[in-house]
């Protein structure tokens, strides 16, 4: 059965076009092409990813952390009760006006205070600051890196500057070692954010990253096998180049450089607006939509890959739509942090009470230091 499933898997019209078979693709004196078994290469790839991860957290970004005076913020204690823990824990995190009425009659406590418990109990599970920011740095690092080296793979390929020459001998199209590194990397790191998922800082958009990464590492693998090869490479350059900013701002903001995370902010804006929502469907998905076409008749693969390019581009418009919420905060008010965090709930009794305690701190004495008194 399992020989069965593998031959339809790897069926050769699945796969290349009509005129080519595996056959063509076997690696002869001088041509290496790319295999399907070296993709299993990519799991060790984010085991390391999340080891190096963990040590520049651990030591670069945390240390960087107390330098620049990142400080958690001070979250109210939440008062211990079992009925209510665990109707949190399970049931929901956040009750129905019903079950707030059902739990005060319960516990005997006030609408208000059953509110506040809650509000207190939810914070408690959001990360901090430090978290963010270490989270923040270590993507930025690599997005740095990760484009440096692939600019580093590219600047030299007469693909990077003429779209046709991308399917120039398709898919006879040897692999070369910069490719191969390229190509570990990036999905190293995209499954080892998919691992670490569960506890990274979670955001509004969640499922659309999970659908991100999902949509990313098809098709990687995919334009791999495919010999998709180097339409693959300059995709996963136009990505990194605004993903910098982005992340760079981020940690900026956590450290309070406002002007500076602010100027990075809406460099990004303008470099991901001209390079995911021009460049990449007006130019890449126009090169792999068109220009095939002139060399072989579509098969299953065409369409499967130019499906996937769509999907991204789905999300690139959703999240143009948050960065330009965000850019206006930027640029008319002032930019607090990533729109898509989920952000601490302000506390209602607390803020009554910082405010109760202000209006006695800056009574009478302000007033009479006010009046030269």
């Amino acid at each position: 059965m399992l020989q069965t499933v593998s031959e339809w898997f790897f069926w050769e019209r699945l796969w290349l076009p009509g005129n080519v078979s595996w056959s063509d693709l076997e690696d002869t004196e001088g041509r290496i092409y790319a295999k399907a078994s070296q993709l299993y290469a990519a799991l060790p790839c984010a085991l390391c990813m999340l080891l190096v991860r963990f040590v520049f957290e651990r030591f670069l970004a945390t240390p960087l952390a107390d330098v620049w005076g990142i400080r958690d913020k001070i979250r109210p204690a939440v008062e211990r009760n079992p009925l209510l823990e665990n109707y949190f824990c399970d049931q929901a995190r956040i009750p129905s006006q019903a079950d707030v009425t059902a739990l005060c009659k319960k516990t005997s406590w006030s609408e208000r205070r059953i509110q506040s418990w809650f509000r207190r109990r939810r914070n408690q599970e959001r990360p901090g600051l430090r978290k963010r920011f270490c989270e923040a740095s270590w993507r930025c690092v690599f997005y740095f890196f990760a484009f440096v080296y692939g600019v580093l793979a590219l600047y030299d390929k007469p693909w990077f500057y003429n779209l046709k020459e991308v399917w120039a001998g398709f898919p006879k199209q040897s692999m070369l070692p910069s490719q191969y590194w390229y190509y570990m990397l990036e999905m190293g790191f995209y499954i080892s954010l998919l691992l670490s998922l569960s506890f990274d800082v979670k955001r509004k958009d969640f499922k659309e990253q999970v659908i991100h990464h999902t949509a990313t590492l098809t098709l990687l693998s995919f334009s791999w096998v495919s010999n998709y090869i180097r339409i693959g490479t300059i995709v996963m350059a136009l990505h990194d180049c605004a993903d910098i900013l982005l992340e760079g701002a981020k940690v900026f903001n956590y450290a309070k450089w406002r002007k500076t995370a602010n100027t990075m902010f809406v460099v990004f804006t303008a470099l991901f607006m001209g390079t995911r929502v021009i460049i990449f469907p007006f130019w890449i998905i126009h090169c792999t939509w068109v220009y095939p076409l002139e060399l072989f008749p579509p098969f299953f693969g065409y369409y499967f890959f130019n499906v996937m390019l769509v999907v991204l581009q789905m999300l690139h418009i959703y999240w143009a739509v948050l960065i330009s919420r965000m850019f206006f905060k930027c640029v008319f008010s002032t930019l607090e942090g990533d729109d898509r965090s989920d952000e601490d709930e302000e506390d209602s009794d607390s803020q009554k009470e910082r405010n109760h305690k202000s209006s006695h701190k800056n009574g009478p004495e302000a007033r009479g230091r006010a009046t030269g008194h």
